[in-house]
């Protein structure tokens, strides 16, 4: 497989989700973490988001709470490249109504090689990095070969890339 960079800017753009039984401990760590937090576009979902605002007294980029789309919201700015890392203070020990969609985030987080902490230690360690005042060159895959792989029974790629996407004008006859 061939792979490519994406450069992260010196102000990373960070997303913050905590399951309820661990709001608490990602409100205290943010809290803790304010001056290096407020360099950087913090992305949050649903009632995470509004404690982390007022508690904060900087702008955060609030999304749906979790179980509404939120985990999936975040999922869906990774591929777009609008987050560099998450921050996820999960409950492993407390069932979730939307588990797949927590999954689905995760997934979405390295296939797209962003950092992941699920816990207040690794999310230390991330926000303390030397890194984090820096562009980084974040190393991913190209999808492009899977997003041009031949599909049986297909007489094109299934998802063609945006470079090689069909023109919305008719063929001249």
């Amino acid at each position: 497989m061939n792979y490519k960079t994406i450069e992260m800017g010196m102000n990373k753009k960070i997303a913050l989700v905590a399951h309820d039984n661990k709001k608490r401990d990602l409100i205290e760590w943010a809290k803790f973490n304010r001056d290096l937090l407020a360099h950087h576009r913090v992305y949050a979902t649903g009632t995470t988001g509004a404690v982390l605002e007022r508690e904060l007294e900087f702008p955060i980029t609030r999304l749906e709470s979790g179980p509404l789309g939120g985990d999936q919201q975040i999922g869906s700015k990774i591929v777009e490249g609008d987050i560099d890392f998450l921050i996820f203070f999960w409950d492993p020990l407390e069932p979730q109504p939307h588990d797949p969609d927590v999954k689905a985030l995760l997934r979405m987080a390295v296939v797209w090689n962003i950092p992941i902490a699920c816990d207040r230690s690794s999310a230390d360690f991330i926000i303390s990095s030397p890194l984090m005042d820096k562009t980084y060159q974040r190393i991913v895959p190209d999808y492009a070969e899977y997003r041009n792989r031949p599909v049986p029974g297909a007489s094109a790629p299934l998802i063609p890339s945006p470079a090689a996407a069909p023109s919305p004008l008719p063929a001249k006859k």
